[in-house]
């Protein structure tokens, strides 16, 4: 080894030894005939000094021109720093290292940005200069974090008997509910191979095959729209057990929420984790992943619209929709008019909405809004009542259909939450949400889609819905929330083929797509197989919930943006004819 000693080593006991460091020059500091430069590696920083009598002049001249983030070597003694000099804040900061040899292992020219900064620059060339961006301390501080919740899993589930499992990257387009990834194939001409949004089918085969735990940290591929909590590339920690039922997956997942809070927190959870429907989240909360650390909780006065005269309520009510509202505590005298009537556009713009009722419960009790006027006192009295609104209190209220007033009020809880600090940014609330439909639609094809994957097991209770009423059947899903985000997201498989048939019938997948896409998993599940399910978890997302931060990017060495692009190597990029012509394709002209 180059060094002796890493840069967050060296303490008072080794005062008086000879040492060799590597590192970084973070700054430097010329004292006038000494030359002070703090180090630093991975594991920390060191103060180093420059000067007489241990280094001549031209030492000294040396260190004094080398430019930051240079690389160096050091050799020289440990020695305690002068009286009144220490710096409690490091670890290192009782002692520093005399240089008597100073070598320069790789001049830095001047960077675009320096990883000490305090104010950082745009995301954009923080990604384009990713590898002095990963100098910081706060996305090492991610990473080592990542690699940590990775181990705790991986260890977690060698001590349940989980068998790590390989499933590969080159597979077949199966539809998953979002773009596949395509991969042209150069032995077979016109075929492509489609890199997996998850191992879904590879583990049911595991299953199939007997090997009852499968475990593996997979990187997965999707090619959707992006955001600050999605990439297109990403990992996820993908189990599946064999002769289980929704509980036991749980349970598994619930010792697993509890040991990383634990050891990666030092956080105490209690078991089991709260557990509410999904007809109950949309309904209290109005949404799949509802944030459980502050309450604002969505009631429903549609019974009171019903009554009134004023036609903004009351032809939503008698239309067959909803009028529902929040109750945003003690903020009558926090909003003015201007700031609701940007939350009213906000509403509107990014959900839908038609508009934005809202109310002040004055001293007296009563309720006054420039909408007041058009409902009487009884209404609002029950309006009141329904809502639990006490003086100072602002109630706000959207009526529209129950997919905007969902959508809406959540995005206006949230956002109210943020805005008034209502959220305890130290807590770690994990939940559970169970019994999700088994089916969506598509609002632009009007084409049933699964809700979770085409592979999910109805409620036993709800398999006879299947023929008589699909709409209503619950599926044996659940997913993980923490801190209202998706976690971690799982399901009981199908593990009969007639079963399954059935599903893909109602999805609209013939008999003949099917066993082109499935058949290896159909003619599987003809060959003893167990009842079986599992769960995915999204690494990316449990490392930025577990660093309390919002963008998924932080928590990633080498992330894309939001366009999907790599700033540092600039991928995609463009590939040459002959390779093209190798795969038998050709670029095809788009008209800007």
């Amino acid at each position: 080894m180059l060094r002796t000693h890493t840069c967050g080593q060296l303490r008072k006991d080794d005062v008086g030894n000879e040492v060799t460091l590597c590192g970084w020059v973070e700054s430097k500091r010329d004292h006038g005939g000494a030359v002070f430069i703090d180090l630093r590696d991975r594991y920390g920083l060191t103060q180093v000094v420059i000067g007489p009598p241990e280094a001549g002049a031209a030492m000294i001249d040396e260190a004094g021109r080398v430019p930051t983030e240079s690389v160096v070597l050091i050799r020289g003694k440990v020695a305690d720093r002068l009286e009144g000099k220490t710096n409690d804040k490091l670890a290192t900061g009782d002692i520093e290292v005399r240089g008597e040899h100073f070598q320069i292992l790789n001049a830095c020219q001047t960077p675009p940005f320096t990883p000490s900064q305090s104010d950082l620059p745009g995301e954009d060339l923080r990604l384009k200069y990713r590898f002095l961006d990963l100098r910081r301390p706060a996305m090492l501080r991610a990473l080592v974090l990542r690699s940590s919740i990775i181990k705790v899993m991986r260890d977690y589930f060698a001590e349940n008997d989980f068998i790590d499992v390989e499933t590969p990257i080159l597979g077949r387009s199966t539809p998953e509910g979002a773009r596949d990834y395509l991969v042209p194939s150069r032995v077979h001409a016109g075929k492509f191979y489609a890199l997996p949004q998850s191992p879904q089918l590879y583990k049911q085969i595991l299953m199939v095959a007997g090997f009852d735990r499968y475990v593996q940290v997979a990187k997965c591929f999707r090619d959707e729209d992006l955001r600050a909590d999605r990439q297109p590339e990403f990992t996820q920690l993908d189990l599946e057990m064999s002769f289980v039922d929704a509980e036991d997956v749980i349970g598994m997942i619930d010792g697993l929420v509890k040991r990383s809070a634990k050891e990666i927190l030092g956080k105490e959870i209690s078991l089991p984790l709260p557990r509410i429907t999904y007809a109950e989240a949309m309904r209290r909360f109005g949404h799949d992943a509802p944030d459980l650390r502050f309450g604002m909780e969505l009631v429903d006065i549609t019974s009171v619209a019903k009554k009134t005269e004023f036609r903004v309520f009351r032809g939503v009510a008698d239309a067959g929709n909803f009028v529902r509202g929040i109750n945003v505590k003690d903020a009558a005298m926090k909003y003015s008019r201007r700031q609701i009537d940007e939350l009213t556009e906000y509403v509107k713009n990014d959900f839908g909405a038609k508009g934005l009722a809202w109310f002040r419960v004055e001293d007296d009790g009563t309720l006054w809004s420039p909408t007041s006027k058009n409902l009487e006192a009884e209404h609002l009295d029950e309006i009141k009542t329904l809502m639990s609104g006490e003086p100072g209190d602002l109630l706000m209220i959207l009526a529209d259909t129950w997919e905007v007033t969902c959508k809406g009020l959540s995005g206006l809880r949230r956002r109210l939450a943020a805005e008034l600090k209502l959220i305890d940014p130290e807590e770690l609330n994990c939940s559970w949400v169970t019994e999700f439909p088994m089916f969506e639609k598509d609002e632009e094809s009007g084409q049933w889609n699964a809700m979770h994957h085409p592979f999910t097991a109805p409620l036993a209770e709800d398999l006879e819905k299947l023929d008589t009423d699909p709409t209503q059947c619950r599926a044996q899903a659940y997913d993980l929330v923490i801190n209202g985000s998706e976690a971690g997201g799982g399901t009981i498989r199908i593990h009969d083929a007639e079963t399954q048939s059935k599903v893909f019938g109602l999805l609209g997948i013939d008999d003949e797509t099917a066993e082109d896409r499935f058949g290896f998993l159909l003619n599987a599940l003809k060959y003893g197989a167990p009842p079986h399910g599992g769960i995915a978890l999204g690494v990316d997302r449990w490392v930025m919930l577990f660093a309390g931060l919002d963008n998924i990017r932080e928590v990633i060495a080498f992330p894309k943006t939001q366009k999907a692009a790599d700033m540092m190597t600039e991928a995609p990029g463009n590939v040459d004819k002959a390779q093209l012509e190798e795969l038998f394709l050709r670029i095809a002209k788009v008209s800007k």
